[in-house]
C-alpha cells in the first residue's frame, strides 16, 4: 500500500505553522500574514503596517521546553539482560554516540521529544555509513558504528505500511538544493531515499523549467536491515494527550491577534484626532507646525479613547495565557500577572499532581522509543538481548533521598532474595551516577551481578 501521506500537501502548512509557533522570534515576523487576520474592509497599507509593528509573546515554545527539561531532569537508565560482550559493547557506544557526532542518545531524544511535541511524530532513520568500495548501504563488519538521522515531517513524502500496519515503503527527502552534480539553468534538484524491506535507492530528481522532471539513480543496494525483511526506520508518534502545540496551537494564535489588536488600538490611542466644532466650512491644515485660527463661537477639543474596551481586551489577553497553560497541564504557570494569591504546600502539590502525571506518560514514551530504536540496532548487527530503560519517573533531585530510605527500609526486612537486592542495588547506583559514561555504568552492573 505505497502512496504519498494522507493529507500531506495540507499538513506542509500546518508543519510551517507549528514550526513558526514554537520558535517564534524571526520566523512568526517573517510569517506574520499567516496568522494576524486582516479585519474586514481594512485597507491593504494599514494591514501593512499592523504586519510591520506585529510581535510575539511565545508562551507555547517556553511549556514545550519546560517539558522537555523536566522529562529529562534525571537521565534514562538502560541496561540489558542475555546480552553477550559485542551486544553490550554495541549498546554502550552508541548510548554515548548515536548520530556519529559525538551526541549521546539521551541528548538525541530531547531533539525528538521536542519535534514530537510540537509536530505530532517523529521518524528516525537507523542506518551504517555508506562503504566507499562498494554501492550498499550497510557497513556491518568494518567496525563501522550506527547512527541515528532525526528526519523533519516534512521529509517523508512517502509512507505504506502493510495489512498488518507494519512499514514496508518510505520515501525520505533528505536533501533539497544542489542534488548530485552541476544542474542547468533554471534546473531544481531534489535527493531522496526510498526504503524497502529488501534495500534502497538514493534518486537524485532534477526538474527544468518547464516542469519536466528526469530521475537519476544515485546508489542502491541493501540497508542495515535488509537481511531482517525490516524498513530501518522507527516511527514515533505522539499521543494526543501529549501533542502541545496540537492542544495549545489554536489559543495562541488566538492571543497573538488579540495582544496585536490591543497594542495598535494603545498606539493609535497616543495620536489623538483634533475636533473642531463649527458651523461654517472648514479647511485649514492642522498639525505641530501649523496654528488653526477660529471664530468667537467655534469650538476646539481633542477626541480619545475612555480605556474599557482597553480594561477588557486586557483581561481577555491573561484568560488566554491562563487557558493555554491550562490546556498543557500547567496551570500553576499560567497565572495572572501581578498576582498575589498565596498558596500552601499541599495546595500546590495537587496542582502539580496533574503535571507529573503528563509528566510520567511523557517518561514512558520516551522509554519505549528509545528501546524501540536500540532494538533495532542490535537486530542490524544480528545480536540479541532484553534492552530494558527505566527511569524517568522522578522530576526532582531532592526525590533520590526519599527513595533511598524506601531502599533502605526494604532491605532491613530481609526478604531473602538475593536477585532482590542486586536490582535495588543496581537501580539506585544507576540513578546516583546518572551522568556517568555507559561504560563505567556497564562496568558497576556487572560488577553488581558478580557480587
Amino acid at each position: 500500500m505505497i502512496q504519498e501521506r494522507p493529507d500531506y500537501r495540507d499538513k506542509l502548512t500546518v508543519w510551517h505553522t507549528a514550526r513558526c509557533l514554537y520558535y517564534g522570534g524571526e520566523s512568526m515576523k517573517r510569517n506574520a500574514e499567516l496568522f494576524l487576520a486582516r479585519r474586514q474592509k481594512e485597507p491593504l497599507e494599514v494591514y501593512r503596517e499592523r504586519i510591520a509593528s506585529a510581535y510575539y509573546e511565545n508562551y507555547i515554545g517556553s511549556i514545550i521546553d519546560w517539558y522537555v527539561s523536566a522529562a529529562f531532569r534525571r537521565e534514562p537508565v538502560v541496561f540489558t539482560h542475555e546480552a553477550g560482550d559485542r551486544a553490550k559493547r554495541i549498546v554502550s557506544q552508541f548510548l554515548d554516540n548515536c548520530d556519529q557526532r559525538g551526541t549521546s542518545l539521551t541528548d538525541f531524544f530531547r531533539t525528538v521529544v521536542r519535534d514530537a511535541m510540537v509536530f505530532g511524530e517523529a521518524h528516525l532513520i537507523v542506518d551504517f555509513p555508506a562503504p566507499e568500495d562498494a554501492g550498499g548501504g550497510q557497513a556491518r563488519g568494518r567496525g563501522d558504528q550506527a547512527y541515528l538521522v532525526n528526519c523533519a515531517p516534512e521529509q517523508i513524502v512517502e509512507w505504506g505500511v502493510d495489512e498488518l500496519g507494519a512499514p514496508e515503503y518510505a520515501k525520505v527527502a533528505v536533501r533539497t538544493e544542489n542534488a548530485g552534480r552541476e544542474m542547468g539553468a533554471g534546473e531544481r534538484g531534489n535527493r531522496y531515499y526510498e526504503y524497502t524491506r529488501d534495500g534502497m535507492r538514493v534518486l537524485d530528481v532534477r526538474t527544468d523549467g518547464g516542469g519536466n522532471a528526469r530521475a537519476e539513480t544515485v546508489r542502491e543496494g541493501p540497508h542495515c536491515l535488509s537481511h531482517q525483511g525490516m524498513l530501518p526506520i522507527v516511527k514515533l508518534e505522539t499521543p494526543p494527550g501529549l501533542w502541545m502545540m496540537e492542544r495549545a496551537g489554536n489559543v495562541q494564535v488566538e492571543h497573538f491577534n488579540k495582544a496585536n489588536a490591543l497594542s495598535w488600538a494603545l498606539s493609535m490611542g497616543l495620536y489623538a484626532t483634533p475636533v473642531v466644532y463649527s458651523d461654517r466650512e472648514w479647511n485649514q491644515i492642522a498639525g505641530e507646525s501649523y496654528f488653526i485660527q477660529l471664530s468667537p463661537e467655534d469650538k476646539f477639543g481633542w477626541t480619545e479613547p475612555e480605556g474599557k474596551v482597553y480594561q477588557i481586551a486586557s483581561q481577555n489577553l491573561e484568560r488566554l495565557k491562563a487557558e493555554i497553560f491550562r490546556v498543557c497541564h500547567l496551570s500553576g504557570q499560567g497565572g495572572v500577572s501581578g498576582s498575589t494569591i498565596q498558596q500552601s504546600g499541599l495546595s500546590k502539590q495537587r496542582d502539580f499532581q496533574v503535571t507529573q502525571e503528563m509528566l510520567r506518560a511523557l517518561g514512558a514514551w520516551v522509554k519505549k522509543g528509545m528501546k524501540r530504536v536500540l532494538e533495532q540496532v542490535l537486530r542490524a548487527w544480528d545480536e540479541s538481548a532484553v534492552v530494558i530503560v527505566s527511569g524517568m519517573d522522578q522530576f526532582d533531585i531532592g526525590e533520590f533521598t526519599s527513595e533511598l530510605s524506601d531502599a533502605e527500609r526494604l532491605l532491613s526486612l530481609r526478604i531473602g532474595s538475593r536477585t532482590l537486592e542486586k536490582q535495588i542495588h543496581k537501580k539506585l547506583a544507576l540513578q546516583f551516577l546518572s551522568d556517568m559514561r555507559q561504560e563505567v555504568k556497564d562496568a558497576i552492573v556487572k560488577e553488581i551481578e558478580n557480587s
